[in-house]
Formats: C-alpha cells, structure tokens, sequence
C-alpha cells in the first residue's frame, strides 16, 4: 500500500466506518477513539496491507479494537445501565427507536455486528464476511438468530405504539 491509498482510505472510509463504530457503542468520543485507533493501525503496518484490501482491513480493525476496549472496560468498571427511554404514564416506552436501540443492544457482540452492518449500514452478506472474519452462511445465520431475537423482543408493534 502506498502513502497515497492510505490518504486515500481516510477519504473514502472514515466516515462509514465511525457510523459502524457509532451504532454498535453508541457514543461518539470513544468510537472516535477507535477509528482513530484503526487508521494508526493501518499506518503502522501499512506496508504490509493489500492497497485493494484496504476496507476490509480497517473495518475488521475497528471491529476487533471495539471488542477489545469494550471488554476492557467492562473488567475495569463495573456500573449499573442506565435506562434507555424514559415511561410515559402508561408504562409504555414513548419513542420506538429507543426500544429497538435496547432490543439491539441486548443481542450478543457477533450478531449485533453483522446485524448492523447488514440492516444498517447495507453490506453484502459476502462483504460482512470479510469485515468480520465469517463464512457467509454463519453470517445469515447470525443475522437470522438476531432478528429472532427482536422479533420475539419487541413483540407485537401495536405494544410499542
């Protein structure tokens, strides 16, 4: 890889890959971190990545380097969650994307990934794949199991409503 495709590779990944980021942590410093983290990765072992590869290596980077940090904070601080949404008078939740956040933030680290990047971001199951070190078929059947899991979650869309 050349300094110009690394150059190049800020341009044309950072922004999607801070949403990938940001989605799956929910909060913009630490997923800044950790683009951040990806791209000096890269720098540092630039001349060992594939310039037409240079996509996968970043997001799966940024992907191992959440993981990685997210672990760690959960052995340093142990801290009770925070609600996600606010009860109306009725007990019910009054805004349904805050219901679906948590219902995705309780699916397990994998199938949240894939599921992200399939449903939210618009990845190929063969690009996810190779974001995410998966054969294709583990990557419809994680993605399969996660909206299982929302589906049965959620429930009926009239309880939300």
């Amino acid at each position: 890889m050349t300094i110009q495709e690394y150059n190049r590779s800020v341009d044309d990944y950072s922004d999607r890959l801070f949403r990938f980021v940001v989605k799956s942590v929910k909060d913009r410093y630490f997923a800044e971190d950790i683009v951040q983290d990806s791209y000096e990765k890269l720098w540092k072992n630039y001349r060992n990545v594939d310039g037409e590869k240079v996509k996968a290596y970043l997001f799966t980077t940024a992907y191992h380097t959440m993981i990685d940090r997210i672990r760690k904070e959960k052995r340093m601080v142990a801290t009770d969650e925070m609600p996600v949404g606010e009860e109306g008078p009725s007990g019910q939740f009054n805004d349904i994307r805050e219901k679906l956040d948590e219902a995705v933030q309780k699916l397990p680290e994998v199938q949240r990934m894939v599921l992200v990047l399939r449903d939210f971001e618009g990845y190929s199951y063969e690009e996810i794949g190779e974001l995410c070190a998966l054969n294709e078929s583990q990557v419809k059947v994680y993605i399969y199991r996660a909206r299982v899991f929302l589906k049965n979650y959620i429930g009926n869309i009239e309880v939300l409503v």
